[in-house]
């Protein structure tokens, strides 16, 4: 068997670029983790839309998705749960001067207060980035849970 070297791909980033998107992240789920809706949504274009295999329909425009995550947050904190997003396995590629494709894994966690932390839901996203007034906003995500079906 005769191993080859892997040959980059032409749409790879730098790792300048790369680390700039894992901040992104970092502060785009804790923002979520910590309830500050307007400051997660904030980070979705106007008319972003956001696909699940958990929601029947797309969520369109950063109005809509506000919505429901503010409508998620309350439920959450009324029931005394924390929940965390630990995003993974970020992989991220060029599609274009301005725009990124960002595939990683999220390991959500569910902690009742007074309770032992449980492994929630693990899931696929794929997010296309932006890049307007000098960063970057999300377009499009698409987030595939794996204890359901596909799509």
């Amino acid at each position: 068997m005769t191993q080859t070297t892997h040959q980059p791909d032409a749409a790879e980033v730098s790792a300048a670029l790369f680390a700039e998107v894992q901040h992104f992240y970092g502060r785009h789920m804790r923002a979520m983790d910590e309830g500050r809706v307007a400051d997660w949504t904030g980070d979705f274009l106007p008319d972003a839309v956001f696909v699940t295999n958990a929601r029947p329909q797309p969520q369109r425009g950063r109005a809509e998705i506000a919505r429901n995550a503010a409508a998620a947050a309350r439920r959450l904190r009324k029931d005394g749960v924390v929940r965390r997003h630990c995003v993974t396995t970020l992989e991220v590629r060029r599609e274009a001067e301005s725009t990124l494709v960002a595939r990683t894994y999220a390991l959500i966690t569910r902690t009742v207060v007074g309770g032992r932390p449980e492994l929630e839901y693990v899931c696929t996203c794929e997010d296309v980035f932006v890049r307007r007034a000098g960063r970057w906003f999300i377009r499009h995500r698409r987030v595939l849970r794996d204890d359901l079906p596909g799509d």
